[in-house]
């Protein structure tokens, strides 16, 4: 957290990425700053070049005001890459030079900016298989993956599920403003048994149905 250089997690969908990634912007210098999520694979491939970098009065069709992209909306923050895998290929020299020189114009723009950001991108999927099967830029991975960062399945760490279930109890009990009821340790030991294919996110849903 104390660094500003580039952090890569990899983990199963459902092991808390997103929730890491604001606990290493909550301990860094930025934490003052914004902490700017963005889903490279919910948005439209013709607007994900707007979306990173913004865009001017006019850019293209549509664009009748100017608007600031997600790298500025991040300045002296982090700026969250989730799902860095879908990226589109098109898209990833135009991040790399940002990344690399930390320079950027919105779209439609000669004007060059400066991002001032910290770098954390995160996915589910096996990056070195895709740079190897040419589906995403080596240059790139290893720009993002100076500090990479695997999170186990919960299957894998079994141990955490009892102070899993206590926290997760609080945050439910308060939101739907009901007693707050602990588990029996045999239920502990059933929920224990199971291999939680969808790991936090999974454990996550069985406790606030059970509330």
């Amino acid at each position: 957290a104390a660094s500003d250089a580039p952090v890569l997690l990899l983990g199963e969908s459902g092991t808390g990425k997103e929730l890491l990634a604001r606990r290493l912007h909550a301990q860094s210098p930025r934490h003052r700053g914004p902490f700017v999520p963005i889903n490279c694979s919910a948005i439209p491939e013709n607007l994900v070049e707007s979306e990173f970098f913004g865009h001017v009065k006019g850019a293209f069709t549509g664009a009748d005001r100017p608007r600031p992209g997600r790298i500025e909306d991040a300045e002296n923050g982090t700026l969250f890459l989730d799902e860095i895998g879908e990226l589109p290929l098109a898209l990833q020299p135009k991040l790399l030079r940002t990344l690399q020189n930390g320079e950027y114009s919105r779209l439609g723009s000669n004007s060059v900016q400066r991002a001032n950001v910290r770098w954390v991108a995160a996915t589910h999927r096996d990056l070195a298989a895709m740079v190897r099967q040419g589906q995403f830029r080596e240059d790139l991975y290893f720009r993002l993956a100076v500090l990479p960062v695997r999170i186990p399945p919960l299957r894998e760490r079994r141990d955490d599920i009892p102070e899993l279930v206590q926290a997760i109890l609080r945050e439910k009990t308060r939101r739907y403003r009901t007693p707050y009821k602990s588990l029996t340790p045999d239920a502990l030991r059933m929920l224990a048994g199971w291999r939680w294919p969808g790991n936090v996110r999974e454990l996550e849903n069985v406790i606030e149905r059970l509330i």
